[in-house]
């Protein structure tokens, strides 16, 4: 009898051990499921910094870009390509001879309109007379739009008076800019990411702790600008007799960070 109660007894203890583990198992998934419901990831430390840090790094642009459109009309869709592909074909063999490569040019946008006219009524002299009937077409206008890369930016005067002369309409540009700019921005996250450190040092000394790992890092920069005069010229129809003068600047790259730090 006595061996019976032991083994009820040691039955009954297992089986309560059994519910707490359950009961405390089930609290950690609740929890667990509350923080997850109201975005806290338990990973992430209670403890944080986070600093801001800005970079700057300059450098010389190495391309020009210019773009231009050439513009031809005519009754017949045919006769309009075909001046508009003489005056292109013009303008890239003049392109050709200044040294730009042909991986270097590409077509931006190539179209073909109608261009339309409407009949007029007969009206009493003095009154506007609004038009009759239905549109007539009475012709097309062809354009083709050109983007040109100039590698040797001394150059791009030269391309500049060399489309002028050739009767290119549109031509807009040179924008100077750096065709690779990983290195400037390599330099600029570079001197950011030393200014946010040195802050967060600084902070967590006055603060009295010690700093951790980095737990999450942020990049935001601009577009890179040009210092100097002569960038973004338009033009319409100009045939330039002498290359322009075209200061390049510098063109400077600006990239703020912010790093959150661990604190223990």
């Amino acid at each position: 009898m006595d061996q019976l109660l032991n083994d009820l007894s040691t039955n009954r203890t297992i089986r309560l051990l059994s519910a707490g583990v359950l009961a405390l198992l089930a609290l950690f998934l609740l929890v667990s499921a509350w923080d997850t419901a109201f975005g806290r990831d338990m990973s992430d430390p209670y403890n944080t910094i986070t600093v801001e840090g800005t970079g700057t790094a300059a450098m010389v642009p190495d391309t020009a870009r210019i773009t231009f459109t050439v513009m031809e009309s005519a009754t017949e869709v045919g006769a309009a390509q075909d001046a508009a592909t003489t005056r292109t074909e013009s303008a890239l063999k003049a392109l050709d001879e200044l040294g730009v490569e042909e991986r270097d040019v590409k077509t931006l946008a190539y179209n073909v309109s109608p261009k339309y006219e409407y009949s007029q009524q007969i009206c009493y002299p003095g009154m506007t007379c609004p038009p009759a009937g239905s549109p007539k077409i009475s012709g097309y206008d062809v354009s083709q739009t050109v983007q040109v890369k100039v590698r040797d930016t001394a150059k791009a005067g030269d391309v500049l008076a060399a489309l002028g002369g050739l009767g290119v309409q549109n031509i807009s540009g040179p924008e100077f800019v750096v065709d690779d700019e990983s290195k400037v921005k390599g330099e600029a996250r570079a001197e950011a990411i030393e200014e946010a450190r040195a802050k967060a040092k600084e902070l967590a000394g006055d603060l009295g702790v010690r700093l951790g790992k980095v737990v999450s890092f942020y990049e935001g920069g601009n577009d890179p600008y040009g210092y100097g005069k002569g960038g973004d010229m338009m033009m319409e129809s100009v045939a330039i007799n002498r290359a322009p003068a075209l200061p390049m600047g510098e063109n400077e790259t600006e990239i703020t960070v912010s790093i959150t730090y661990e604190i223990r």
